[in-house]
C-alpha cells in the first residue's frame, strides 16, 4: 500500500503537467478539489459518525487545512509547474517533511530541532539549491521562479500541518479532510477569479479530461483513503518516507509518458534533501528499522 500510494502521488505531478496545457492553474486546482472534497465527504458521511464540524475547533481545524495544505499549497504547485516539470517539483516538494521539522521546532512547545537536526535542515535547503541550479546572471529566470513557487507550496503544506496539531478537533480524519478540500477549493475559486482565469479558457480534450479524473479521483480521493489507512497503521514520520518515492515516480513517468529527463543536479539535490529528512527524523527511523528487522533489533 505504501509504495501504491507513492506511485498514486507520483504519477500527479505528470498529470498536472499534462492537464496544464489544456487549463488555467488555479482552476484546475480549484475543480480537482471541487470533485475530491464532494467524494471523500459522502465516504465520511457513510462511513464515519463523526463528520459534520459542530464547533469552533472543528471549524479552526478546516479552515486551517484547507487554507495550508489544500488552497496555499496547491496553487503555488500549480503556477510553479508552469514553469518547471512535475518530476523536478516532485523533488522540491520532497523538502515538505524536513520544513515541517522546522516549523514545529519553533511554534510547538514539545517540539525541538537539535544540532544534528540544524545540519539536516541545512542539507534540505542546499538541496533545492542544488535542483535550482540558479545563473548569477539570471537569477529571475523561469526555472528559478518556479522552483521558488513550489518552495512555498511545500512550506505551506508544512505550516499547515504544524498548525493543525494542537487544534482538538473530533473530527473524523476523512471528515476533515473532506470539508478542507471544499474549504480549500472555494479560496482557490476566488484566487483564480482574482487572477483572471476563467472557465472559456478550459481547452476540453481527452487528455484533459483524464488529468482531472486522475486527479480528482484516484489521486484525489483513492490515494488520501490509502493514506488515511497507513497513517493508522504506520504512524506520521514513516509515512512522511512517501514523499521521498514520489519523485523517482514522477521521474520515470516524466520519461516515459513525456520523454523528459531530469539533470543530475537534481538527483544530487534530491540526495541532499533526503539526507536532511533522516537527520532531522533519526531516531524515528531508527526505531521504525528495529520494529521491522530483526537485524536492526540486535544493533
Amino acid at each position: 500500500m505504501f509504495v501504491l500510494l507513492a506511485s498514486f502521488w507520483g504519477a500527479s505531478f505528470v498529470s498536472i503537467d499534462v492537464g496544464l496545457r489544456y487549463f488555467p492553474p488555479l482552476l484546475f486546482a480549484a475543480i480537482r478539489y471541487d470533485v475530491a472534497g464532494l467524494v471523500i465527504l459522502g465516504y465520511a458521511a457513510a462511513a464515519t459518525d463523526r463528520w459534520r464540524p459542530r464547533s469552533r475547533a472543528d471549524a479552526l481545524a478546516v479552515a486551517t487545512v484547507g487554507a495550508f495544505v489544500i488552497a496555499g499549497h496547491h496553487s503555488l504547485l500549480y503556477l510553479g509547474q508552469q514553469h518547471v516539470p512535475g518530476a523536478l517539483a516532485a523533488v522540491v516538494v520532497s523538502l515538505s517533511p524536513v520544513l515541517t521539522a522546522v516549523f514545529a521546532s519553533g511554534l510547538l512547545a514539545d517540539e525541538h530541532v537539535t544540532p544534528l537536526g540544524v545540519v539536516g535542515l541545512a542539507c534540505g535547503v542546499v538541496g533545492v539549491a542544488i535542483v535550482a541550479d540558479p545563473n548569477p546572471a539570471d537569477v529571475l529566470s523561469a526555472d528559478v521562479l518556479g522552483i521558488g513557487l513550489v518552495f512555498l507550496g511545500a512550506a505551506s503544506f508544512a505550516l499547515g500541518s504544524v498548525l493543525a496539531r494542537p487544534l482538538r478537533t473530533d473530527l473524523s480524519v476523512p471528515g476533515l479532510q473532506g470539508w478542507a478540500m471544499v474549504f480549500g477549493s472555494g479560496l482557490l475559486h476566488v484566487a483564480s477569479v482574482a487572477r483572471g482565469e476563467s472557465v472559456a479558457a478550459i481547452r476540453w480534450s481527452l487528455p484533459a479530461v483524464a488529468s482531472l479524473t486522475y486527479l480528482a479521483l484516484v489521486s484525489g480521493v483513492v490515494a488520501f483513503l490509502l493514506y488515511f489507512h497507513l497513517l493508522d497503521r504506520i504512524g506520521p514520520t514513516e509515512l512522511n518516507l512517501v514523499g521521498y518515492l514520489e519523485p523517482v515516480v514522477a521521474t520515470l513517468l516524466s520519461w516515459l509518458l513525456l520523454d523528459e529527463l531530469v539533470a543530475e543536479t537534481t538527483v544530487l539535490g534530491f540526495a541532499a534533501i533526503f539526507v536532511g529528512f533522516a537527520l532531522l527524523k533519526r531516531d524515528a527511523l531508527f526505531a521504525f528499522a528495529r520494529s521491522v528487522s530483526p537485524t536492526a533489533r540486535r544493533i
